[in-house]
C-alpha cells in the first residue's frame, strides 16, 4: 500500500457490532439531552400536532376534528395529553414509539414533502421520562378504529403493550406519572403559562383542563389578513407577546430571497414581527428578545444572536420552515440559513425604523427618547441607519439632550466635544463659553460626532484633545518674557501643571486647568491595582499606548491674556506692586478651591484644599489691611495703578 492512501477495509468475518447500553442511553437521551423539564411538555404536544398532520394527509375525507387538550391533576401529580389525530396500530407503537431514533413523521415528511410536520429525530417521546416515573399512553388508529392498544413503560428500557377497549374516535392519551421534583408540572395554571408561550402559532387548538378557550387563540398578523390598521394589530401581538416590556411600535418579517450568490441558502423563508422595546438599554445593555418557532412550534425562546448586537432595544418572534435544529431542538445550527436569516432581520430592522420615522412621527420620537444612547451605537454600525438618525437622534450635552444639528447651530458651525467626564475649570468654561458641549465619555457619542462632522462637512472641536485645545486656547500676541513666564508659574502652578500663556473665551475668566488625559490614563494604568482592575490584554494594550507619554506634566494651566485682572496682576508685577504675589495667592486658591469641587471621592484636586480655602483669608486680610502711618497708600484696586508706578 503505498503511503498516504487509505486503508483497505478489514475483512467481513473481523468486523464486530457496537454494543450499546440501551439503559445508559435512555438515560442520556431522557434526562440530559433537555435543558428544562418543560421541554417534554413542548415535545408530547408537538407530537400531537404532527399526529394530526398525519392523519389529515392519510385521511384528507375523513370525519377529522382537531383538538389537543391537555389536563393536569394534581392530587394524582399526572400529566395528560390528548389528540384526536391519526393513533397508532400496535406495530407503529413497536416500530416507532419505542424504537430509539426511528421518527414516523420524518419518513412522512420525506415522502410527502409536508413542511407542517415538526418532528425531525425520533427522540422527542423520550422526553417524558424526563419528568416521568411512569408513562403510558393509550392510542387507537384511524385506520384500525375498533382496536385499542396501552403502551407503559417505566424509565423506558423496558415496556410492554396490551389490548384495551378502542377509543370512542381515534386518537392517543400520554399520560405522565410525575417524579415528585416535578409535581409543580401538574398545575393547570402552570400549564397555561407555558403552553400559551409553546403553542401559541400552532394552528391546532391547544386547551388546558376543561378550558373552552384555547391557549393559542391569538391574532397572528402575518398569517391572516387582519381587516382594519395592520399597525393595531401588529402592536395587539406584540403586547400580548411581548411580556418583559411595552413595544412602542412593531414591523413585520417578510421573506426574503437569496442575495448575488444564489440558492436557496442565499434567502429565508421567515416570517413573524419585530418591536422597539420600551426597555431601558444603555451602551453596554442587551434586552434582546427574540424567539423562533419551528412550524408553529416554539424551538429557541432566546435566540438573540439572530439579531444584530446594536439591537439591544428589540424583541420579536419569528418562524421558519428551512432553519435546523439541533437535536434537543432547543437551538438552531448556524448554517446558511441562519446567517440568511440574521441578514433579513438587520433589514427588516432598518426598514421598520425608516417606516416609524415616516410614518409614525410620535413614536418615533418616544422611540428617540427612550433609545438615544442605544442609536447613536447603532448608527455607526449601519450606514443606513447613520443616514436615518443623524440629524434627529438625541446626543448628551452640558445643556442637556440636543441633536448634532442643534450642537452645530448652537456652536457657529462647530460641533464641541468634551473627551473628560468634565468638573472643576473646563465646566465653568463650558458654562461661560455659554455653548453646549457633547459629553465624549459617554457610549458612542464621540465616534458618532466625528462621523457627523465628516458627513455634514463641519468643524469638530474636541475639547481635552492636543488639536481641540489649540483651537480653544489661542498663542497670545505676544510671547511673555522669560521671568514674568517664571514668576506666574511658580505663583500659580503646582507640581506636574505646565503653565500655558494662552487667549481665550470669555475674557472674565482668568485660568483654566485642563487635565492631559493620556497623563491620566498612564497614571491608572501604572498603578500596583491596575492588574486586578484590567484584563492582562487589555492591560497590556494600554500600557503600550501611554509609553510614549512621559506623564509628568499632568495638567496644563492656560492663563488667559485676554483677562484684564491678568493684565492688571502683570502690571503690578512690573511695578513692583506689594500687592501683586497676594493677588497671585488668590489665583492660585480659587484654581485649587474650583479642582477640588470637580474631584470625585477617590479623586486628586491638584493642591491642598485647606490651604487654599486659608489663603483666600490671608489674601483678603492682606488686601484689607490698614497702611502703617508713614507709608504710601495702596490703591484699591490694581487696575487703578499709576502706568509708571
Amino acid at each position: 500500500m503505498s503511503e498516504g492512501a487509505p486503508p483497505e477495509p478489514a475483512p467481513a468475518e473481523d468486523l464486530r457490532t457496537t454494543e450499546v447500553d440501551l439503559g445508559g442511553l435512555v438515560n442520556v437521551l431522557a434526562t440530559h439531552l433537555y435543558s428544562t423539564p418543560l421541554v417534554a411538555l413542548r415535545e408530547l404536544v408537538q407530537n400531537a400536532h404532527d399526529s394530526h398532520t398525519r392523519r389529515l394527509l392519510e385521511d384528507p375525507d375523513g370525519d377529522h376534528r382537531p383538538l389537543i387538550r391537555v389536563r393536569g391533576d394534581a392530587a394524582r401529580r399526572t400529566v395528560s395529553i390528548e389528540d384526536t389525530g391519526a393513533g397508532l396500530t400496535e406495530p407503529e407503537i413497536h416500530a416507532y414509539l419505542a424504537t430509539v431514533g426511528t421518527g414516523y413523521t420524518r419518513m412522512l415528511r420525506d415522502l410527502t414533502g409536508n413542511q407542517e410536520l415538526i418532528g425531525a429525530f425520533g427522540l422527542g417521546f423520550l422526553s417524558a421520562f424526563s419528568v416521568a416515573d411512569e408513562v403510558a399512553v393509550t392510542t387507537t388508529s384511524h385506520r384500525e378504529p375498533h382496536l385499542g392498544h396501552r403502551y407503559r413503560s417505566r424509565g423506558g428500557e423496558q415496556y410492554q403493550v396490551d389490548p384495551v377497549p378502542a377509543r370512542p374516535r381515534p386518537g392517543t392519551v400520554v399520560e405522565l406519572t410525575l417524579k415528585a421534583e416535578h409535581a409543580h408540572l401538574a398545575d393547570e395554571d402552570a400549564l397555561r403559562d407555558v403552553l400559551g408561550r409553546y403553542c401559541v402559532l400552532l394552528p391546532i387548538p391547544v386547551h388546558v383542563g376543561d378550558d373552552e378557550q384555547p391557549v393559542n387563540n391569538v391574532e397572528v398578523p402575518w398569517r391572516h389578513s387582519v381587516p382594519g390598521d395592520q399597525h393595531a394589530a401588529r402592536m395587539r401581538f406584540a403586547t400580548a407577546f411581548g411580556r418583559r416590556f411595552e413595544p412602542l411600535t412593531a414591523f413585520p418579517v417578510h421573506p426574503a430571497e437569496g442575495g448575488t450568490g444564489g440558492g436557496a441558502a442565499g434567502g429565508t423563508d421567515a416570517v413573524g414581527l419585530l418591536w422597539v422595546q420600551d426597555g431601558g438599554t444603555y451602551g453596554s445593555s442587551d434586552n434582546r428578545d427574540l424567539a423562533v418557532y419551528l412550524r408553529g412550534m416554539l424551538l429557541a425562546e432566546d435566540a438573540r444572536d439572530l439579531l444584530p448586537s446594536w439591537a439591544g432595544f428589540i424583541g420579536g418572534v419569528v418562524e421558519s420552515s428551512r432553519l435546523t435544529p439541533t437535536a434537543s431542538r432547543e437551538d438552531l445550527q448556524r448554517d446558511d440559513h441562519y446567517r440568511a436569516l440574521q441578514r433579513a432581520l438587520t433589514d427588516a430592522i432598518v426598514d421598520g425604523l425608516y417606516e416609524t420615522a415616516r410614518l409614525r412621527p410620535a413614536a418615533w420620537r418616544r422611540i428617540l427618547t427612550r433609545h438615544g444612547q442605544d442609536l447613536l451605537g447603532a448608527a455607526l454600525c449601519d450606514e443606513r441607519l447613520f443616514t436615518l438618525l443623524a440629524d434627529d437622534v438625541p446626543v448628551p450635552t452640558s445643556q442637556g439632550d440636543l441633536t448634532a444639528g442643534a450642537l452645530r447651530a448652537a456652536g457657529g458651525g462647530a460641533v464641541h466635544v468634551a473627551l473628560g467626564s468634565g468638573g472643576g475649570f473646563e465646566e465653568m468654561l463650558y458654562r461661560a463659553m455659554r455653548v453646549p458641549i457633547a459629553r465624549g465619555d459617554r457610549y458612542a457619542v464621540l465616534p458618532f460626532l466625528r462621523r457627523y462632522a465628516q458627513l455634514r462637512g463641519c468643524r469638530l472641536v474636541e475639547l481635552g484633545s492636543e488639536h481641540g485645545d489649540r483651537e480653544l486656547f489661542r498663542d497670545p500676541e505676544r510671547p511673555l518674557p522669560a521671568g514674568e513666564a517664571a514668576w506666574l508659574a511658580g505663583a500659580l502652578a503646582d507640581e506636574g501643571e505646565q503653565l500655558v500663556p494662552a487667549r481665550f473665551d470669555p475674557p472674565g475668566l482668568p485660568l483654566v486647568l485642563v487635565p492631559d488625559r493620556e497623563a491620566e490614563l498612564k497614571a491608572r494604568i501604572e498603578d500596583d491595582q491596575a492588574d486586578a482592575r484590567i484584563p492582562s490584554a487589555a492591560l497590556r494594550l494600554a500600557r503600550a499606548f501611554t509609553a510614549r507619554t512621559d506623564g509628568e506634566v499632568r495638567a496644563r494651566l492656560y492663563l488667559n491674556l485676554s483677562c484684564p485682572a491678568v493684565l492688571d496682576l502683570l502690571a503690578a508685577y512690573r511695578a513692583g506692586h506689594t500687592g501683586s504675589a497676594t493677588a497671585a495667592g488668590l489665583l492660585r486658591s480659587l484654581k485649587v478651591i474650583m479642582a477640588a469641587a470637580s474631584a470625585g471621592p477617590a479623586g486628586s484636586s491638584g493642591g491642598d484644599l485647606t490651604a487654599a480655602l486659608s489663603g483666600v483669608g490671608t489674601a483678603v486680610s492682606a488686601l484689607t489691611a490698614a497702611v502703617p502711618a508713614g507709608l504710601p497708600g495702596v490703591p484699591d484696586t490694581l487696575g487703578a495703578l499709576p502706568d509708571e508706578a
